[in-house]
């Protein structure tokens, strides 16, 4: 008879007004994580790391592009799982989900691109190359871009999550190709420096504050996506009693 009430207790919170307070607790918390491992990441990146033999100093943008592409992928693939949740079980808060994700998705994506863009000038001799990765990550910030403008210019929430939906889900065909583009292609840009199959090619140090940055930057997303959730929330839910309840206490506080 517990089992019932503990998956009860858990599944409570996918109504908004339930996940609404514990996405405000959890927020700071995650920032928090965020900006101490953020720190350790620099820390390690720019002043413990070796030069490198081959590139010197301008390999250390690593640190910050890599944890960015990173993230621009895999928060891709959260926001269409959310949006795939979202069209099987009809729930509101998965789409509000998949809607948070994607600003700071898009952002890791811009911020992927500008950083490969200063890595690739000294090292490739351009900016920018219509390589099989870069226009493909390309493609991915106008799959973000175009899944923000869709879902806010269509003024029916049910019919804009729903159009979100199935471009998140059509575009995420496009992160496997991102990924695996080194190994189909013949491409300038490097292969993976860490994979499951095989030692890492770098240093432990090098490999520790890169690895450390994307923790940093997973923390980052999660506090700030909770952040939005909350507004998404208040906007969505605006017409209710609690939101109502809700304004009126953030209003007594100011």
């Amino acid at each position: 008879m517990q089992k019932p009430e503990r998956s009860k207790s858990i599944f409570r919170f996918a109504a908004p007004q339930m996940f609404y307070p514990l996405a405000g607790k959890l927020a700071p918390w995650f920032a928090g994580i965020a900006a101490v491992l953020a720190a350790a990441g620099m820390w390690l990146g720019f002043f413990v790391a070796p030069t490198d033999a081959v590139q010197g100093e301008v390999y250390r943008v690593i640190y910050i592009h890599v944890a960015a592409a990173w993230m621009s992928m895999f928060v891709y693939l959260v926001m269409a799982f959310w949006s795939f949740v979202g069209l099987v079980m009809n729930t509101r808060l998965s789409f509000i989900m998949s809607q948070a994700l994607a600003p700071t998705g898009a952002m890791f994506c811009f911020v992927a691109l500008w950083t490969g863009a200063l890595w690739g000038k000294p090292t490739w001799g351009a900016y920018w190359v219509w390589d099989a990765r870069l226009t493909s990550q390309l493609l991915l910030l106008f799959l973000y871009l175009g899944f923000m403008a869709l879902t806010r210019a269509i003024e029916d929430p049910r019919r804009a999550d729903k159009a979100g939906a199935i471009i998140a889900l059509v575009g995420a065909v496009n992160v496997p190709i991102i990924y695996f583009s080194v190994k189909w292609w013949n491409t300038l840009h490097q292969g993976a420096s860490v994979s499951l199959n095989k030692a890492p090619s770098m240093a432990t140090t090098m490999l520790t504050g890169m690895l450390v940055m994307a923790l940093a930057a997973w923390a980052y997303t999660i506090a700030v996506t909770l952040w939005r959730v909350r507004s998404l929330i208040l906007e969505r839910e605006r017409h209710t009693d609690w939101v109502a309840a809700e304004l009126n206490a953030l209003e007594g506080k100011i």
